[in-house]
């Protein structure tokens, strides 16, 4: 089983028994957030992400993806050689490169804002660098009424128990059965984050099955 964007709205609908006006208009939040709380709890390798960019001389500033949630990992080409950079916290790399003064090859950054990152020493040369990230992949919302992303084709009843439980607080509905798509919606979460963290990162060959414990 899979959802589209057209089948879940008509599935959440259908569970709740709504179709009242402010509650169709309010669909695409419910889903939303259910996409939201699933990305925050699971670290699915699905949702990672290479980037390239440039590190500008005497700019200690690199640009953050827009779909940007987290690093694995910074590093910057020098003299062919690919250097890693380790992530502090901003004071950090502020307070070892006070007015960026000490230029060289980054060796710390820190998430400095919403659009950058801050990087210690300051580039003394442009560079090339490469971002392993976790993204924020497009909402369900963001397509047509045939669209399917991950979550709705591999995860199906996440997306469906985390927007009934997203509907039915909007709707106040009965403490009983918001406690039923509540349970729902975390025994989803457990069995995705057991193919997450347990078989999608897993090497048979090298480290034998998987041996986390199931719930």
């Amino acid at each position: 089983m899979s959802y589209t964007y057209s089948t879940l709205k008509s599935a959440i609908q259908n569970y709740t028994d709504s179709i009242e006006t402010t509650f169709v208009a309010n669909l695409d939040n419910f889903i939303k957030a259910a996409e939201q709380r699933i990305l925050n709890s699971i670290d699915l390798q699905y949702f990672r992400k290479n980037v390239t960019g440039t590190v500008t001389a005497n700019d200690q500033y690199l640009g953050v993806p827009t779909d940007y949630l987290a690093s694995f990992s910074l590093s910057v080409i020098s003299s062919s050689n690919k250097e890693f950079l380790l992530e502090k916290d901003v004071n950090f790399v502020q307070s070892i490169n006070p007015n960026s003064a000490t230029t060289g090859t980054p060796k710390y950054y820190a998430f400095f804002d919403i659009n950058n990152f801050i990087l210690a020493p300051t580039p003394s040369a442009n560079a090339v660098a490469e971002l392993h990230y976790f993204y924020r992949p497009d909402s369900l919302t963001a397509g047509g009424d045939s669209g399917t992303t991950w979550l709705s084709t591999n995860a199906p009843n996440a997306m469906l128990y985390g927007s009934l439980v997203e509907a039915y607080i909007y709707l106040k509905g009965e403490p009983d059965l918001m406690k039923l798509y509540t349970d729902r919606f975390m025994e989803s979460l457990v069995r995705l984050k057991d193919y997450g963290e347990a078989r999608e990162n897993s090497d048979a060959y090298r480290q034998g099955l998987p041996t986390r414990e199931r719930s």
